[in-house]
């Protein structure tokens, strides 16, 4: 499993092709090879990156992390 952090941006999990989000009792099956995460914190679809980033002049710098 990989996680990027984009510079200026969301945080990339890479998730095998499949995601299951649960909240609040509820869950939610992706399947996509990546999920954005919004590290930002003005998303309007947190967990989930919505683009918001641009808005509020997040910076943060890019890295990467390898699991496995």
């Amino acid at each position: 499993m990989k996680i990027k952090a984009r510079p200026n941006g969301p945080l990339l999990v890479e998730t095998g092709g499949k995601c299951v989000h649960s909240y609040e009792g509820g869950e939610d099956t992706q399947e996509q090879e990546f999920i954005a995460l919004c590290r930002c914190g003005a998303s309007a679809q947190k967990p989930f990156c919505d683009g918001s980033h641009k808005g509020v002049d997040f910076q943060a710098p890019a890295g990467e992390l390898t699991i496995g």
